[in-house]
């Protein structure tokens, strides 16, 4: 256990933002299998002020969840990030605010000049941070990568820079802007940035067993690993993290998951959405299971509640 802030932390596995993922269902699936603190999908800060109701909504459902939820706010310019955030602690329930600092997406960080591209300018990070941690009454923490490219790595320097502005936890992606996705994590550079502040640190990237998370606890000697895209259509992979072992995950426990995810999905959403959204992670869940092709595409047909789980009973039967 540690604490971002006056935040307790319980544990050491986290959920990395995802866009389009990282909604209140699955935040609330990852808190079953084990998950201790998980980061919203990425909100734009001008659309925030400026009242959008499309990404008002993306700030409802959360109630469902336990463990605490940060949610991860991206701009550029300071007093929108601030004006921004103090709104959302002021009328939200989440209890950390995370300043997304690693998008590598070029409508984020090229066009927005937000997300990586920050990563560029090191006073405007610090300039952000202090003015947010002066005037909003929740900790602000920074998802952040190791540097825009290969010939400018400084994570350590921007790391540096965050605590000294009052942050109160980082996230480290141990690859690049420029590496996208691509090519492996860089672990030192995880253990560099660990070594050089005394706030918590989340080791970040290509975790996908539990061996893999062990290795970069073990390794960076971070405080907490977050897990991202691993987790996709496998939460159990959090699972077995928490357990510190394998699991064996049969087609019956997928079609299992998917009636919980989209039992969670109706909770919050209106029928309609909720079937648009479950799609893509059945299709997620039942990669690799024998006749899942042909269910994909029922699946994608389905236009009620009704018609989906009939298509979900039909093949667990």
């Amino acid at each position: 256990m540690f604490k971002i802030g006056n935040v307790e932390i319980k544990g050491q596995i986290a959920l990395a933002p995802m866009a389009g993922v990282s909604n209140p269902s699955y935040i609330k699936i990852c808190e079953d299998m084990g998950a201790s603190y998980a980061i919203t999908e990425l909100i734009s800060a001008e659309a925030i002020i400026r009242h959008n109701k499309k990404t008002l909504d993306m700030l409802n459902g959360y109630e469902i969840i336990n463990i605490p939820v940060a949610l991860q706010l991206f701009g550029s310019n300071p007093n929108t990030m601030v004006k921004a955030a103090k709104y959302i602690s002021e009328n939200y329930n989440f209890k950390i605010i995370d300043v997304n600092m690693g998008c590598p997406v070029p409508k984020v960080a090229v066009r927005s000049e937000a997300g990586s591209a920050l990563l560029k300018n090191p006073k405007k990070i610090g300039e952000i941070i202090s003015k947010m941690v002066k005037e909003v009454n929740i900790p602000i923490t920074a998802k952040i990568r190791s540097g825009w490219d290969h010939n400018s790595i400084n994570a350590v320097e921007v790391a540096k820079i965050l605590e000294e502005a009052g942050a109160k936890a980082i996230t480290i992606h141990g690859r690049t802007r420029a590496d996208g996705y691509t090519g492996h994590v860089d672990l030192d550079i995880i253990k560099k940035v660990k070594e050089s502040v005394s706030i918590p640190v989340f080791g970040n990237g290509d975790v996908k067993s539990y061996e893999d998370f062990k290795h970069m606890l073990d390794y960076t000697k971070c405080d907490g690993v977050m897990i991202g895209r691993g987790c996709l259509g496998n939460p159990w992979l959090i699972k077995e993290c928490f357990l510190g072992k394998k699991i064996e995950v049969s087609s019956k426990d997928r079609i299992e998951m998917i009636k919980k995810h989209f039992d969670y999905l109706l909770k919050i959403k209106p029928e309609r959405v909720a079937l648009l959204e479950i799609r893509t992670h059945a299709a997620w869940y039942l990669k690799g299971i024998p006749g899942s092709k042909e269910m994909k595409l029922d699946i994608f047909k389905t236009k009620t509640k009704e018609e989906f789980l009939d298509v979900l009973n039909r093949f667990e039967g």
